[in-house]
């Protein structure tokens, strides 16, 4: 789509607009001026009188549409904010136009971006009701009533933590970027460890070795760690004594004496054996995962998954003997080969198992996934409403409530993935993680470190290298980036 802008440069929250509503266009920005061939907005945003003026004018398959938005001058008070309103605006006089030339809403409306849950959080904690903050959801922003109670659920959670942070505390994230073999939907930094294999004991060195800066940084500044939360790839692609290693320096080196929560995404069932998990639960952590997926074997054969449902159940067996239930599964809906049917009886072979908590994903395209040479053999856009609309009926009815949510881009039917999880049990990392409550300091190939100001909600990224390769040779400016995190979080 030709994308024209007037009195602004907010291309960010034009594009995303864009691929809300029309989730096959690309942006293009040519010269001059609209020449009336092929799809095409212009979006203007000016000063009429005592009020700013966001027009939409939309050229769609032949017809023009045309929308409005206003705000008065009296919501620009400086900084942050006064971007926030522009564009505001300028998204909900593009989503209007678009709404008019398609005929219908997407399931979230006008809201963009990953983390919807942020503005009723947001409002809440500056002293909305919680009635308040829906309406803005329903009302402004037009998101359906399903989710939108989605969405207040979650902000409920995100309000609980946030009132449980303590100052000079922040959270850990180390990354494991291996796996046994690679998914088809996946795009992570990760590598297959048959052809990784002489990297992977080099890696561990590595990391432990950041893991020995980091802490040095953390103590002599007196900053300690809230949750902890290891991830990759699979992190138990590691043998027992290569995660003992791991573990052992963590236990030594970083202040993990308040620490709350300790988690680690054992994730594909190939990999867990009793060894790993007696290694884990010794080191002190308190949950895993355990990500099927689905549950169908033809589907995990056409993902690429070295393992049938049925060593799923065997790995769950064994995370109850060492985690009791304390376990998370994921799932995802969409996948080339499932079907509602297929679906349904994933959820019911899942939720049989009892997990505390059960993640559902809807699929993502991504760059650099193999999924997207299949795109024939997707589920259509009704096929996975109706699987999440089942699964969430069905999880509400077996005890299960919404803890955390976000969205990606690229997502099938434009919907979202969801955590839910057993009253008392939600993972606060993933919470305080996808609502940047509160710093999450990132080491491993691929992590990227976020400092979060609470006051001002301005968030500075350290990342460390996305390859194994160049993590090794980066010594000297992993340990400097510890430091600079560490500093950052003693000052809050």
């Amino acid at each position: 789509m030709k994308l024209y802008l007037r009195g602004h440069e907010f291309r960010y929250a034009v594009e995303q607009m864009m691929m809300t509503l029309f989730p096959g266009q690309k942006p293009e920005y040519p010269d001059g001026e609209p020449d009336g061939i092929g799809n095409a907005a212009v979006i203007t945003l000016a000063r009429e009188g005592e009020r700013l003026c966001a027009c939409a004018r939309l050229c769609w398959e032949g017809r023009e549409h045309c929308a409005r938005r206003y705000a008065p001058l009296s919501e620009l008070t400086g900084g942050l904010e006064d971007d926030r309103v522009r564009q505001r605006i300028l998204r909900l006089a593009f989503y209007d136009a678009g709404v008019a030339a398609l005929g219908q809403e997407p399931p979230w409306g006008a809201l963009t971006g990953v983390r919807p849950v942020k503005l009723p959080t947001r409002e809440m904690a500056a002293g909305a009701t919680p009635r308040q903050a829906k309406e803005t959801l329903t009302h402004l922003y037009r998101v359906s009533p399903g989710r939108a109670e989605l969405a207040m659920d979650c902000a409920n959670e995100a309000l609980r933590v946030k009132r449980s942070l303590k100052p000079r505390r922040l959270s850990l994230y180390v990354g494991i970027p291996f796996c046994p073999t690679r998914c088809a939907y996946c795009s992570f930094i990760s590598a297959d460890v048959k052809g990784a294999l002489a990297m992977v004991e080099p890696y561990v060195d590595a990391l432990c070795r950041e893991i020995q800066a980091a802490g040095a940084a953390l103590k002599e500044l007196h900053v300690g760690i809230a949750t902890a939360y290891m991830g990759g790839g699979t992190p138990t692609t590691l043998t027992a004594g290569q995660m003992d290693r791991v573990l052992t320096a963590m236990e030594r080196y970083l202040p993990m004496e308040e620490c709350a929560e300790f988690t680690v995404e054992a994730g594909r069932p190939d990999t867990i054996t009793a060894d790993k998990l007696a290694v884990l639960k010794r080191h002190g952590v308190g949950r895993i995962s355990v990500n099927p997926q689905t549950m169908e074997d033809e589907v995990l054969r056409i993902m690429g998954r070295a393992h049938t449902s049925a060593q799923i159940v065997e790995a769950m067996a064994l995370a109850r003997e060492h985690f009791g239930g304390l376990v998370n599964m994921d799932l995802i809906a969409g996948l080339p080969g499932d079907t509602p049917a297929g679906f349904a009886r994933t959820m019911d072979r899942v939720l049989a198992m009892e997990p505390a908590n059960i993640t559902v994903h809807t699929l993502a395209l991504k760059k650099g996934a193999r999924l997207m040479e299949q795109r024939g053999r997707l589920c259509s856009g009704d096929d996975v409403a109706a699987m999440l609309a089942h699964g969430e009926k069905t999880l509400r009815g077996a005890g299960y409530v919404p803890y955390y949510l976000y969205r990606q881009k690229y997502m099938s039917g434009s919907f979202e993935n969801v955590g839910w999880c057993r009253p008392g049990t939600a993972c606060d990392y993933n919470i305080i993680m996808m609502e940047e409550l509160q710093s999450v300091l990132s080491l491993g190939a691929g992590g990227v470190t976020k400092l979060v100001d609470p006051q001002t909600g301005k968030i500075e990224r350290l990342a460390n290298p996305k390859y194994p390769k160049e993590y090794l040779e980066s010594g000297e400016k992993l340990a400097a980036d510890k430091r600079l995190a560490a500093e950052f979080q003693a000052k809050l």
